[in-house]
């Protein structure tokens, strides 16, 4: 049997903490070790429980979300964070991917994109709810991306898919063996031939060209 993903659960309100952790227990896949109600308290947890996945929202006192997700990733880069958020904006999405967050859903998502998104990023997967993919606005059609994508040498495509499932440069560049500059180069004439600007958006076409699922 396999063993249950490692959770937890980073929300400054209790009672939303405590809903949480009543959802996941229904989940035999998902085990819930620790909470927190502030990032100072989530980066010390994450250090000594070491989870599969950190559950967090943005909004809290101290450093907050975001912060939070930065000194995880700088001390981890294989740390895998969802954020769990009211704020359905894409500019937020955008921070907490930028940040080193492998996930992001909505506080008004159905219990089950929280348990599916959870399996994802344990999995080593990048999950961002489907609602916020479709905000994002694109006049180059699917067709299009696809070409782009084929028209990539194979090192850029290499980068693509890492840049998309939320690798920092210089993760790709350790894991490529290539140095940083090249990395970042590499990323940037991606970004340019598909004419985008964020983590989120390059994750978005690699979902809907059908090289990464969702």
């Amino acid at each position: 049997m396999n063993q249950p993903i490692k959770v937890i659960l980073v929300d400054d309100h209790a009672v939303v903490r405590a809903g949480f952790r009543m959802l996941l227990s229904t989940e035999d896949s998902i085990e819930v070790i620790a909470e927190a109600d502030r990032g100072e308290a989530a980066c010390q947890l994450y250090l000594e429980k070491q989870p599969d996945v950190m559950v967090l929202d943005l909004s809290m006192p101290g450093i907050g979300g975001l912060e939070s997700i930065r000194r995880i990733c700088n001390r981890d880069s294989s740390a895998r964070i969802l954020v769990f958020s009211v704020h359905d904006e894409m500019v937020y999405v955008n921070r907490a991917m930028s940040a080193g967050a492998k996930g992001y859903i909505s506080k008004n998502s159905a219990p089950a994109i929280l348990v599916k998104a959870i399996q994802k990023i344990a999995a080593g997967e990048i999950y961002i709810e489907p609602v916020f993919l479709k905000n994002i606005p694109h006049q180059t059609t699917e067709t299009d991306y696809k070409n782009i994508i084929e028209s990539l040498s194979a090192r850029e495509f290499d980068v693509f898919l890492l840049l998309a499932k939320g690798l920092t440069a210089h993760k790709i560049a350790d894991e490529l063996c290539l140095g940083y500059k090249t990395v970042a180069n590499y990323g940037t004439q991606i970004r340019s031939k598909l004419n985008v600007s964020s983590v989120a958006e390059l994750a978005h076409i690699a979902i809907v060209s059908g090289v990464m699922k969702n």
